[in-house]
């Protein structure tokens, strides 16, 4: 459904991205931010189901062209990104390039790509919304007081990579700076919505939900149905 294409970053420089773009004219658009996997085709099939429900998805490519399937390397390649470089360039350059064709444009990740929203929604002021999937950065990144998009989050009750105990530290830095926002929490594991986070081969903290995924999923669309209209 999608295509890979290039984008330019606030700074100038080229980044490739996979866009997948809603039929019609006028639809708002959706940056998705990838797990630390990098841009797989799970991800990749996140960005086409927006475009089906009516979202022109533009993944940004963090990574530039490496993915894996194994933990022990997606650790290496999650601990060699640049996150403030990914989110002021990477993310916003993404949500600039869907401004140009988008009336709105939201921001949504998963995992690492989680605390890459909660990061650009204070680095990206053009996005208009923002939906954060299990996970979030350090907490003494997060200026709160600059993020002025409405936020939607989905958090694990029994995520070990992200504690629930983070989760309520940075609620408290959203609601003291005024952010408009709305925390749903699930009786699941890290990685609850992804489908390929089950059975051997994956880390056996993640575990595959179909039932608050499809829950928190719905949240979403009407979410950024609201928000991006």
């Amino acid at each position: 459904m999608g295509q890979m294409i290039e984008f330019t970053r606030p700074d100038g420089q080229t980044v490739q991205g996979y866009l997948a773009e809603a039929a019609g004219s006028g639809a708002p658009g959706v940056v998705v931010i990838q797990e630390w996997w990098g841009l797989n085709d799970q991800i990749r099939g996140v960005a086409d189901r927006l475009a089906a429900a009516g979202f022109s998805a533009l993944v940004p490519d963090l990574y530039r062209g490496k993915s894996t399937v194994e933990a022990e390397e997606a650790s290496h390649l999650m601990g060699a990104l640049n996150f403030g470089d990914a989110a002021a360039q990477d993310v916003r350059g993404a949500v600039q390039y869907l401004k140009g064709r988008c009336p709105k444009v939201g921001v949504t990740g998963y995992c690492m790509g989680g605390a890459l929203t909660v990061l650009a929604l204070t680095m990206a002021p053009e996005a208009d919304a923002g939906v954060v999937w299990y996970g979030y950065p350090p907490l003494e990144y997060v200026d709160a007081s600059k993020i002025k998009a409405p936020v939607m989050a989905h958090w694990a009750e029994q995520d070990n990579p992200f504690p629930i105990a983070g989760v309520d530290a940075l609620e408290a830095k959203l609601k003291a700076a005024d952010v408009a926002y709305t925390g749903h929490r699930y009786l699941a594991h890290h990685g609850f919505a992804n489908e390929t986070a089950q059975g051997p081969g994956r880390i056996a903290l993640t575990q595959y939900d179909a039932a608050w995924s499809q829950m928190a999923w719905d949240r979403t669309m009407a979410f950024f149905g609201r928000h991006l209209g």
